[in-house]
């Protein structure tokens, strides 16, 4: 009967149909029967169930809706509600079996009659009563989904802790031992003994800080006999700046964080790196937890003028994105299929970070494991349906005063520099008209001309041009501007759009890059020749990236009034090549005036073309030197024609000193506007409609479906905002429902992984899958204990930490003979915890207790990732790994510019995960090439020799030298063995040797 298709129809027009068909029914004439007549089982189930049961019984329910039982009746269809009680009018039911069209009228093809239709909609105003009945009971019944019930779904009661008299095992007041103890109580088994003070303090420092802690810290630590000593060294790490850098690690593992784009463009993200030094400092500050979620859903629209919350929203872009497939392919379904799996990726990565969900399962169809259907799904795409990665500032606000206030000021400078210009013979400004303005100053600076098209362009940046036609000039945008173009030699290169040819142009590659400039182009390596910078406000510099040439139109200058016009301007290189980087043409008429090659070193040639009053066309050219564009730039500074300078008049002398200190104090005015920083994250757009896609395919779209959480989550509403809202709503409200403190699984999933980070397993060792696929934890009561706490902590991170940290489970041996055998055969796993997980470094910390231990540890903290490889740009950018063997590369591992597609060996030889996937769980393996790393890779082996240097300045005896090598190292004394051992490879090999062994120790690689 009602097969709800309303895609069909805009939904504004519903309600004007539903107040339509009210009146049309008041106006028929007569209410019909008395409400107290209607009897529900005599009057409407009959009617429901024969006149709609067909195609919205108990067999085929299409849209989601059946009538011939009470709770899915009102429940509804997939579009909401269909009957509302009370409100006939307004309820869908009435809507779609009055519908004027017969097409969208139900049922299709026998309609109710009149009087069927007064009788439904009488019921419906007077209440809708409908009693359940025994088959309504059952069908409510068969119909209730029992996967709702499973644990994770069910909201966090905080239970009690375990009475001190259930411990036998141990006297700690610390709520996590109770729980333990009563677990390891019924089980049989006891806890191992505390952990020695040197393996206290270094398992600490690696968990807490990631770095090993200094002998001098052990020393004094091992000695402090006083019963605080060790809650005063957990306050003391909690404070220290470090913990940042290490907790950020563990998260920008499951943000899948990198610095390049992946995928075959592999481009770099020059600005990521904001996000992750907010994160370092989110985690020093200890924001609480759900407002750490929120900015990172939503900060960019919480407060879009604070840095504080725009840069945190970098974590919705974190991912991998294919420049190809959203930008370069000209074929609609690459487009619709890379755009479905950027949304996926966001969409996967907030649900499986916050809150443990395998949410991707449903994007083809319903989740088979889940209680989550394929429409919520894409329920929660449409929350980001608005949200495309780019470069974007972190301030809009202030760009946009900063903005304003520049132009203000530039066009002030305009005049008064074409005032000295005038004044001063300094004549018409190339580049000033390549910027739009008449050659006196009223340009727009970095605005251009596309060398393909000649077109005028903004100051936004460009990259590679595509689809590159060489030698086929464009008539420019302005009449002084006669053609621009993309040459490539040695044949003849036409240089008008009329068919003036220039024979000696060099040869050249077909690439191209950018727009021809007034101002520098996009990533210009520099600006300055001869100590002089031509992208100063006191100068300017026409700027062109090999291969780009552009003609002017001298007849149209106005050159008539100039007495002997000569053309005059320094030209340089301001690419990145020492030598052999670009050529430069100039020609007149299509004949070679200057040309040359330069290179970084070689500064500026300075050129002065005299300009015959015949002379029409003047050509300036950049080409590539053969040897590809690479950072190519050339730079034209000055690029003027003037004639003959001419005595001022007192008056003009007056007004031209005038003119120059107006430009210098707005100059220096404009100096201090400066546009915010930019980072990689969400650029907002208005959100594009969402559909469910059968079986996930972009070509197969269905029903539109409006954003929504999770139904499975029974005691929050899924419902959010209305199909209409605005990209800054959605994410707000899906944000807000994320960090609700009702919400079962935020703070479960987070706590979880605080523990998983300190005993190698969470207490759910699925820690991204919470759901029916995921494991049972190990320690329920625990674990909500712990969600509950975190909550009632302000979602205090750090609270979570130090109960962790000094509780007695935490502090326990890892290793315990006398116990093992008894606990291998109740716990193999140790999932009782009655001892401490031996855990091995992960790679970025083994890399880091490298360098401190060999003294070249470099702790500047925050800014861009330092590059231990080289970078040759092309269509898909080579990345060739370096030897860190440099101060600027000894920086924490946190601090290394990631790159997708070429990950660095050495680390990922150590299990460094690919940033292309998610990494709750870090794998830990173990094979030869691991050794072989250790042992022989160039860096290990200069740390060995700066490990050694450092031990020969501190000590001469060889004694001395491994005792100093185990106190750096492995942070203890050697024993008697050892000692001898030490001093026998010193003598007979070499201190680094020794150094390089100690490197290669088991103990060296595991925190205890």
């Amino acid at each position: 009967m009602i097969a709800l298709s309303l895609t069909a129809k805009p939904r504004h027009c519903v309600r004007l149909v539903q107040r339509t068909v009210s009146l049309l029914l008041l106006l028929a004439g007569g209410v019909g029967t008395a409400a107290d007549d209607i009897d529900f089982e005599r009057d409407i189930r009959p009617l429901l169930r024969d006149r709609c049961g067909d195609c919205h019984g108990p067999d085929l329910q299409e849209a989601q809706l059946r009538l011939d039982v009470r709770h899915r009746a009102f429940k509804g269809s997939e579009f909401g509600p269909v009957i509302i009680p009370g409100n006939g009018a307004e309820s869908l039911l009435i809507t779609r079996v009055t519908h004027p069209d017969t097409d969208e009228r139900m049922p299709p093809e026998e309609p109710l009659s009149t009087a069927e239709i007064r009788l439904l909609q009488q019921w419906i105003d007077t209440g809708a009563v409908w009693p359940e009945s025994a088959r309504d009971r059952i069908a409510r019944e068969e119909d209730h989904d029992p996967r709702l019930q499973h644990w994770a779904w069910q909201p966090v009661v905080r239970p009690e802790v375990p009475a001190a008299t259930w411990l036998k095992t141990t006297d700690s007041q610390n709520p996590i031992d109770r729980f333990l103890a009563a677990a390891l109580q019924r089980a049989g088994l006891a806890p191992a003994g505390t952990a020695d003070r040197r393996t206290l303090i270094r398992r600490l420092s690696f968990d807490l800080l990631g770095l090993p802690p200094s002998p001098q810290a052990v020393a004094a630590f091992v000695a402090d006999t006083s019963p605080t000593a060790y809650a005063t060294l957990v306050e003391a790490f909690l404070a220290s700046p470090h913990f940042g850098e290490r907790q950020a690690r563990h998260w920008l593992d499951i943000a899948h964080y990198a610095d390049t784009h992946g995928f075959e463009r592999d481009q770099i993200r020059e600005t990521a790196w904001r996000y992750r030094d907010w994160l370092i400092r989110a985690f020093n500050d200890d924001l609480p937890y759900n407002e750490f979620l929120k900015r990172q859903i939503a900060g960019d629209v919480i407060a879009p003028h604070d840095p504080a919350f725009t840069v945190a929203s970098g974590f919705l872009t974190a991912g991998p994105w294919d420049y190809v497939g959203q930008v370069e392919t000209k074929s609609g379904v690459l487009r619709r299929q890379a755009r479905a799996d950027d949304l996926d990726d966001m969409i996967t990565q907030v649900m499986t970070a916050a809150c443990g969900i395998t949410i991707n399962c449903a994007r083809c169809h319903d989740h088979k494991i889940d209680p989550i259907a394929q429409t919520e799904y894409y329920a929660i795409a449409a929350v980001f349906a608005g949200v495309t990665r780019g470069e974007r500032s972190t301030n809009p606000a202030a760009d946009a005063r900063a903005a304003a206030e520049k132009k203000r000021l530039n066009d002030d400078i305009a005049k008064a520099r074409a005032t000295i210009q005038r004044l001063s013979g300094r004549g018409l400004d190339l580049a000033d008209i390549v910027g739009g303005g008449n050659g006196y100053g009223s340009g727009l600076v970095g605005a251009g001309i596309h060398p393909l098209s000649g077109v005028r362009l903004e100051a936004s940046p460009m990259g590679f041009l595509e689809s590159v036609t060489p030698n086929a000039p464009q008539p420019g945008p302005t009449p002084p501007v006669a053609a621009v173009f993309v040459p490539t030699g040695p044949d003849p290169v036409p240089i008008t759009t009329d068919g003036l040819m220039l024979a000696d142009v060099p040869a050249t590659s077909t690439a191209a890059w950018d727009a021809i400039r007034n101002g520098p182009v996009n990533s210009q390596h520099a600006t300055t020749l001869d100590g002089i910078d031509y992208a100063d406000s006191s100068h300017t510099m026409l700027g062109l990236h090999a291969n780009a040439g552009i003609t002017f139109d001298l007849h149209q200058l106005g050159l008539e009034r100039v007495t002997t016009p000569v053309f005059r301007c320094v030209v340089g290189y301001g690419g990145k090549t020492p030598r052999d980087g670009a050529d430069y043409t100039v020609a007149l008429d299509g004949t070679v005036v200057a040309h040359g090659r330069l290179g970084r070193d070689d500064g500026g040639v300075a050129l002065e073309v005299p300009l015959p009053t015949q002379s029409r066309y003047l050509t300036l050219i950049a080409t590539d030197a053969g040897n590809g564009i690479s950072h190519d730039q050339l730079i034209f500074g000055d690029p003027r024609i003037a004639g003959s300078p001419s005595e001022l008049t007192p008056s003009q002398e007056k007004t031209f000193h005038a003119a120059q200190q107006t430009q210098a104090k707005l100059s220096a005015e404009l100096a201090h506007w400066k546009p915010a920083p930019t980072f990689y994250g969400p650029v907002a757009h208005e959100p594009a409609a969402i559909h469910r896609l059968t079986r996930g395919n972009p070509e197969n779209p269905a029903e539109e479906v409006d954003p929504a959480a999770l139904r499975c989550i029974t005691n929050l509403s899924p419902q959010l905002v209305d199909a209409h809202a605005s990209d800054a709503e959605r994410r707000l409200a899906f944000a807000t429902w994320i960090s609700d403190a009702a919400h079962p699984l935020t703070a479960r999933v987070i706590v979880n992984r605080l523990w998983q980070h300190h005993f190698g397993t969470g207490l759910v060792d699925t820690p991204s899958d919470f759901g029916l696929g995921g494991s049972m934890p190990s320690h329920p009561l625990l674990l909500d204990w712990l969600a509950a706490e975190l909550v009632a902590h302000n979602w205090s991170l750090k609270h979570i930490h130090r109960l962790i940290c000094t509780s007695q489970a935490y502090r326990r041996q890892s290793r315990c003979p006398e116990l093992a055998a008894t606990a291998q055969q109740h716990d193999t796993d140790n999932r009782l915890l009655w001892r401490q997980n031996p855990r091995r470094l992960d790679a970025e910390s083994l890399r880091d207790a490298t360098l401190a231990a060999s003294g070249c540890l470099n702790l500047e903290m925050f800014g861009p990732g330092y590059r231990d490889f080289t970078y040759q740009e092309a269509y898909a950018p080579v990345y060739t790994y370096i030897t860190a063997d440099n101060p600027d590369l000894w920086r924490r591992t946190i601090y290394r510019f990631v790159v997708r597609s070429t990950p660095s060996q050495f680390l990922t030889t150590l299990d460094c995960p690919n940033p292309a996937n998610l990494t709750p769980v870090r794998l830990q393996t173990t094979t030869p090439l691991q050794s072989l790393a250790l042992l022989n890779n160039d860096f290990l082996l200069r740390q060995s020799a700066h490990f050694a240097a450092l031990v020969q300045a501190e000590a001469s005896e060889p004694l001395a030298q491994a005792q100093l090598g185990f106190a750096r190292a492995l942070q203890r004394p050697p024993d008697e063995i050892e000692s001898r051992a030490a001093v026998d490879l010193i003598n007979t090999t070499s201190l680094t040797q020794f150094c390089r062994m100690l490197l290669n120790t088991n103990e060296f690689v595991t925190i205890d």
